[in-house]
Protein backbone atom coordinates (compact mmCIF):
# COMPACT_ATOMS: atom_id res chain seq x y z
CA UNK A 1 0.00 0.00 0.00
CA UNK A 2 1.48 3.35 -1.05
CA UNK A 3 1.93 6.07 1.51
CA UNK A 4 -0.18 8.48 -0.51
CA UNK A 5 -3.23 6.19 -0.29
CA UNK A 6 -3.03 5.20 3.37
CA UNK A 7 -5.17 8.10 4.65
CA UNK A 8 -8.06 6.85 2.48
CA UNK A 9 -7.55 3.16 3.26
CA UNK A 10 -9.74 0.63 5.02
CA UNK A 11 -6.81 -0.03 7.36
CA UNK A 12 -6.78 3.55 8.63
CA UNK A 13 -10.55 3.47 9.12
CA UNK A 14 -10.24 0.19 10.98
CA UNK A 15 -7.58 1.65 13.27
CA UNK A 16 -9.83 4.68 13.84
CA UNK A 17 -12.82 2.55 14.83
CA UNK A 18 -10.79 0.29 17.12
CA UNK A 19 -8.96 3.23 18.72
CA UNK A 20 -12.12 5.31 19.17
CA UNK A 21 -14.04 2.42 20.74
CA UNK A 22 -11.15 1.83 23.15
CA UNK A 23 -11.03 5.57 23.87
CA UNK A 24 -14.75 5.70 24.65
CA UNK A 25 -14.45 2.79 27.09
CA UNK A 26 -11.37 4.21 28.80
CA UNK A 27 -12.96 7.65 29.10
CA UNK A 28 -16.17 6.48 30.82
CA UNK A 29 -14.88 7.60 34.27
CA UNK A 30 -14.25 11.08 32.82
CA UNK A 31 -17.94 11.44 31.99
CA UNK A 32 -18.69 10.86 35.66
CA UNK A 33 -16.04 13.21 37.06
CA UNK A 34 -15.58 16.05 34.55
CA UNK A 35 -19.20 17.28 33.93
CA UNK A 36 -20.01 18.14 37.56
CA UNK A 37 -16.64 19.89 37.98
CA UNK A 38 -17.32 22.04 34.90
CA UNK A 39 -20.84 22.88 36.07
CA UNK A 40 -19.70 23.75 39.59
CA UNK A 41 -16.85 26.02 38.51
CA UNK A 42 -18.27 28.01 35.58
CA UNK A 43 -21.54 29.04 33.99
CA UNK A 44 -22.58 27.29 30.79
CA UNK A 45 -23.00 23.82 29.25
CA UNK A 46 -20.68 20.87 29.89
CA UNK A 47 -20.15 20.05 26.23
CA UNK A 48 -19.12 22.41 23.48
CA UNK A 49 -20.46 21.85 19.95
CA UNK A 50 -18.97 23.89 17.15
CA UNK A 51 -19.24 23.62 13.37
CA UNK A 52 -15.96 22.74 11.67
CA UNK A 53 -15.02 21.75 8.12
CA UNK A 54 -14.01 18.14 7.55
CA UNK A 55 -12.93 16.13 4.53
CA UNK A 56 -13.81 17.89 1.27
CA UNK A 57 -14.91 20.86 3.42
CA UNK A 58 -18.02 19.04 4.60
CA UNK A 59 -19.30 20.73 7.77
CA UNK A 60 -19.80 18.76 10.98
CA UNK A 61 -20.10 19.56 14.68
CA UNK A 62 -17.05 18.84 16.80
CA UNK A 63 -17.66 17.73 20.40
CA UNK A 64 -15.48 18.86 23.30
CA UNK A 65 -15.69 19.40 27.02
CA UNK A 66 -16.18 23.15 27.41
CA UNK A 67 -12.97 24.88 28.50
CA UNK A 68 -13.85 28.54 27.91
CA UNK A 69 -16.30 30.95 29.47
CA UNK A 70 -19.82 30.62 28.06
CA UNK A 71 -19.70 34.00 26.26
CA UNK A 72 -16.11 33.64 24.99
CA UNK A 73 -17.07 34.56 21.42
CA UNK A 74 -20.05 36.82 21.74
CA UNK A 75 -18.72 39.28 19.14
CA UNK A 76 -16.79 37.29 16.50
CA UNK A 77 -14.66 34.10 16.20
CA UNK A 78 -11.18 34.42 17.67
CA UNK A 79 -8.18 32.12 17.52
CA UNK A 80 -7.27 30.47 20.82
CA UNK A 81 -3.97 31.67 22.23
CA UNK A 82 -1.33 30.11 24.48
CA UNK A 83 -2.47 31.93 27.64
CA UNK A 84 -6.01 32.78 26.57
CA UNK A 85 -7.89 34.71 29.27
CA UNK A 86 -11.18 33.18 28.10
CA UNK A 87 -10.11 29.74 29.35
CA UNK A 88 -11.47 28.74 32.76
CA UNK A 89 -9.23 27.35 35.52
CA UNK A 90 -10.67 23.86 35.00
CA UNK A 91 -10.48 24.36 31.24
CA UNK A 92 -6.77 25.08 31.48
CA UNK A 93 -6.20 21.69 33.12
CA UNK A 94 -8.47 19.93 30.62
CA UNK A 95 -6.51 21.43 27.72
CA UNK A 96 -3.10 20.68 29.19
CA UNK A 97 -4.07 17.03 29.64
CA UNK A 98 -6.11 17.01 26.40
CA UNK A 99 -9.07 15.62 28.32
CA UNK A 100 -11.23 18.23 26.57
CA UNK A 101 -10.63 16.38 23.28
CA UNK A 102 -11.81 12.95 24.44
CA UNK A 103 -15.48 13.41 23.41
CA UNK A 104 -14.21 13.62 19.83
CA UNK A 105 -13.94 9.83 19.81
CA UNK A 106 -17.65 10.08 19.00
CA UNK A 107 -16.79 12.17 15.92
CA UNK A 108 -14.32 9.46 14.90
CA UNK A 109 -16.90 6.67 15.26
CA UNK A 110 -19.33 8.72 13.16
CA UNK A 111 -16.70 8.93 10.41
CA UNK A 112 -16.36 12.71 10.63
CA UNK A 113 -12.82 12.62 12.03
CA UNK A 114 -9.80 10.35 12.29
CA UNK A 115 -7.53 9.70 15.25
CA UNK A 116 -4.73 11.38 13.29
CA UNK A 117 -4.96 14.20 10.78
CA UNK A 118 -4.99 18.02 10.46
CA UNK A 119 -7.05 19.80 13.09
CA UNK A 120 -10.54 20.71 11.81
CA UNK A 121 -11.00 24.44 11.39
CA UNK A 122 -13.96 26.79 11.22
CA UNK A 123 -15.18 28.11 7.88
CA UNK A 124 -14.66 31.70 9.10
CA UNK A 125 -10.91 31.10 9.42
CA UNK A 126 -10.62 28.76 6.43
CA UNK A 127 -11.77 31.55 4.11
CA UNK A 128 -9.08 33.87 5.49
CA UNK A 129 -6.29 31.30 5.45
CA UNK A 130 -7.10 30.09 1.93
CA UNK A 131 -6.64 33.64 0.63
CA UNK A 132 -3.11 33.80 2.06
CA UNK A 133 -2.02 30.19 1.54
CA UNK A 134 -2.56 28.68 -1.92
CA UNK A 135 -2.02 25.11 -0.66
CA UNK A 136 -4.28 25.37 2.38
CA UNK A 137 -7.11 23.52 0.63
CA UNK A 138 -4.92 20.39 0.41
CA UNK A 139 -5.70 19.81 4.09
CA UNK A 140 -9.24 18.85 3.10
CA UNK A 141 -8.33 15.80 1.00
CA UNK A 142 -8.39 13.73 4.20
CA UNK A 143 -10.34 13.63 7.44
CA UNK A 144 -9.30 15.96 10.23
CA UNK A 145 -7.80 14.36 13.33
CA UNK A 146 -7.96 14.53 17.11
CA UNK A 147 -4.17 14.68 17.04
CA UNK A 148 -1.70 15.21 14.24
CA UNK A 149 1.85 15.97 13.14
CA UNK A 150 1.22 19.72 13.42
CA UNK A 151 -0.46 19.47 16.84
CA UNK A 152 2.48 17.69 18.48
CA UNK A 153 5.10 19.99 16.94
CA UNK A 154 3.63 23.48 17.23
CA UNK A 155 1.73 25.66 19.68
CA UNK A 156 -1.70 27.23 19.23
CA UNK A 157 -2.02 28.81 15.79
CA UNK A 158 -3.08 32.31 16.83
CA UNK A 159 -1.42 34.21 13.96
CA UNK A 160 -1.09 33.89 10.19
CA UNK A 161 2.55 32.85 10.58
CA UNK A 162 1.63 30.15 13.11
CA UNK A 163 -0.88 28.78 10.62
CA UNK A 164 1.76 28.75 7.87
CA UNK A 165 4.00 26.63 10.09
CA UNK A 166 1.17 24.25 11.00
CA UNK A 167 0.20 23.96 7.33
CA UNK A 168 3.78 22.90 6.57
CA UNK A 169 3.50 20.09 9.14
CA UNK A 170 0.08 19.09 7.77
CA UNK A 171 1.47 18.85 4.23
CA UNK A 172 4.41 16.77 5.48
CA UNK A 173 1.90 14.42 7.11
CA UNK A 174 -0.22 14.15 3.97
CA UNK A 175 2.84 13.36 1.82
CA UNK A 176 4.17 10.74 4.24
CA UNK A 177 0.91 9.35 5.62
CA UNK A 178 1.38 5.75 6.80
CA UNK A 179 0.40 3.38 9.59
CA UNK A 180 3.82 3.75 11.22
CA UNK A 181 3.61 7.56 11.16
CA UNK A 182 0.13 7.48 12.71
CA UNK A 183 1.43 5.15 15.42
CA UNK A 184 4.35 7.52 16.12
CA UNK A 185 1.98 10.50 16.38
CA UNK A 186 -0.34 8.64 18.76
CA UNK A 187 2.58 7.62 20.98
CA UNK A 188 3.86 11.21 21.06
CA UNK A 189 0.34 12.39 21.87
CA UNK A 190 0.20 10.05 24.88
CA UNK A 191 3.56 11.46 25.99
CA UNK A 192 2.17 15.00 25.67
CA UNK A 193 -0.80 14.03 27.85
CA UNK A 194 1.36 12.63 30.64
CA UNK A 195 3.71 15.61 30.45
CA UNK A 196 0.72 18.01 30.41
CA UNK A 197 1.92 19.61 27.18
CA UNK A 198 -1.47 19.72 25.49
CA UNK A 199 -2.19 22.66 23.20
Amino acid sequence: MGKSSYYNSALKRGVDIFGAMAGVLISIPLYVIVPPIIKLTSRGPVFYFQERLGKNKMPFHIIKFRTMMADAEKEKPLWAEENDTRITAVGYFLRKTRIDEWPQFINVLKGEMSLVGPRPEREYFVKQLTEHMPFYNLRFILKPGISGWAQIHHRYASTLEDNRIKLYYDLVYIKNSSFSLDLLILLKTVKCIFNMRGR
